[in-house]
């Protein structure tokens, strides 16, 4: 296979993984802010997602297992970081961490785009550049809601995944008290 080739197949691998988390994680996160701004912005950006996946599937089209594979370490890692690591940040640093992992697969899809240009593969370039377009507006309204947690200093550093309070009638080992 042609290195150019092998780039592309990794590209697809990664851009998949980042487009998954991307749909899932940007919903999660976007519940935990509810009705307030930054939860709308990331809803947005899941819906982006949602809306570009049936057409990407055109640009790994040749990709089989490599981007199903790519699919699954996305939903190993947004999990992992549902269940454990959204634990121990704070409601801000969760959100940029989003962000972070949303600049990636911005960038991963400006490299592959770059790819597709040197294979000649116009139809996958469009797609290409509807996600790029799309998602580069979209980081810029996610970037501007980072002055949100300076107005909202209280919020920013509540937990980004609250725990349930125990119950009043509940004894330390979590058993019911008479």
């Amino acid at each position: 296979m042609e290195p150019i080739q092998k780039l592309r197949n990794k590209l697809c691998r990664e851009l998949a993984q980042s487009e998954h988390d991307a749909k899932t994680h940007c919903a999660r996160e976007a519940r935990r802010y509810g009705a307030y701004p930054p939860g709308k912005v990331l809803r947005a950006v899941s819906e982006h997602a949602r809306e570009l996946e049936p057409r990407l599937t055109t640009v790994w089209r040749d990709q089989g297992v490599g981007v199903s594979a790519g699919r699954a370490v996305g939903e190993a890692f947004s999990s992992i970081r549902h269940l454990i690591v959204d634990r121990v940040l704070d409601a801000e640093r969760s959100y940029r961490a989003t962000l972070l992992g949303l600049r990636h697969g911005l960038d991963a899809a400006r490299l592959l785009r770059s790819v597709l240009a040197e294979q000649r593969d116009v139809a996958a370039i469009a797609i290409c550049d509807t996600l790029i377009e799309g998602r580069a507006r979209l980081l810029t309204r996610l970037e501007d809601q980072l002055r949100w947690f300076a107005a909202h200093p209280e919020l920013a550093l509540r937990s980004a995944r609250p725990r349930v309070p125990r119950s009043r009638t509940a004894s330390r080992d979590g058993r019911a008290r008479a």
